[in-house]
């Protein structure tokens, strides 16, 4: 075996296949996509190279400066949704009764597909019928809103939902972290005489620092090119009022049939989510991490 782990052609064998699905799959489309960002083409008939008209056109495309606002301001929200989920998965790993009976519950959301969430939400939300509209008929407010069809408050109506869906996937990754926390410390502290919070505040979040790291790009990231929900509950509606850069892009190259454009605002996307991860890395960037072993 270490014969063979030593050969570098048979290791390059091994490594070519998910190598070519890489570029395939991955590469080629960002290549491409950043082509036809410098062209205006309508899908189908022949491209005109434009060089970075498609570009110039976004900076000052007020629309899409709109839907970025709204992509920023779910990434906030889901910044702040990090702190319920860490505080949840920390009540989870310590001795509570019917703990793994909340953890099934909170996974539930991972198992539904995004469309079904929406077309549930869609119901909660309904106007006359809905179970949220209801319930504040009920305590005597006589004219609720109008969750997806009031342009002030749809957006964090779809936020909900969003927050919702990916509750049970960052509890389970905070949970396992938490899990490998070292016993032998925390009882240590215990017998120091240390509070619970400052046994989940000085020894766990220390440890799991990596994680959080993890979590935060992701989240930030995901929020940033976040689609499916939004697109089946409003369409980015009403009057753009719950538009994010994906689904202004999906408009753009599927709608009009500007793939040119589409293009360039989905490569800006890609280019804007680059430089966000970085900006991530440096700023949660610790001493430890520079440490050269």
């Amino acid at each position: 075996m270490d014969k063979v782990m030593s050969n570098k052609k048979i290791i390059a064998l091994y490594v070519l296949p998910a190598f070519a699905l890489l570029v395939v799959l991955v590469y080629v489309p960002i290549f491409l996509t950043g082509y036809y960002g410098l062209t205006r083409w309508d899908g189908i008939g022949e491209r005109v190279w434009v060089g970075f008209d498609n570009y110039a056109r976004l900076m000052g495309d007020s629309m899409f400066w709109r839907s970025a606002y709204h992509s920023f301001l779910l990434a906030i929200f889901s910044l702040l949704s990090l702190v319920g989920y860490l505080i949840i998965s920390m009540i989870l790993a310590g001795k509570i009764k019917g703990a793994d009976l909340f953890r099934k519950i909170y996974l539930i959301p991972m198992l539904l597909s995004s469309v079904a969430i929406a077309q549930l939400w869609m119901r909660i939300y309904h106007p006359t019928n809905g179970v949220m509209n209801r319930l504040l008929t009920s305590i005597g407010i006589e004219n609720p809103p109008l969750w997806l069809a009031d342009t002030s408050i749809v957006l964090y109506a779809i936020f909900i939902p969003i927050i919702w869906q990916y509750a049970g996937f960052y509890i389970l990754i905070y949970y396992a972290a938490l899990k490998n926390v070292p016993n032998e410390l925390i009882e240590a502290a215990r017998i120091d005489g240390a509070s619970p919070w400052q046994i989940g505040y000085k020894i766990k979040l220390p440890l799991i620092m990596g994680v959080i790291k993890v979590t935060i790009v992701l989240a930030v990231v995901g929020s940033l090119k976040y689609f499916d929900l939004i697109y089946v509950m409003t369409d980015g509606g009403p009057n753009g009022a719950s538009e994010v850069m994906a689904s202004y892009m999906y408009k753009q190259a599927f709608r009009t049939y500007n793939f040119g454009y589409g293009s360039a605002v989905g490569f800006f996307l890609l280019l804007l989510a680059l430089v966000v991860t970085w900006l991530i890395r440096k700023v949660t960037e610790s001493k430890e991490d520079n440490v050269q072993y």
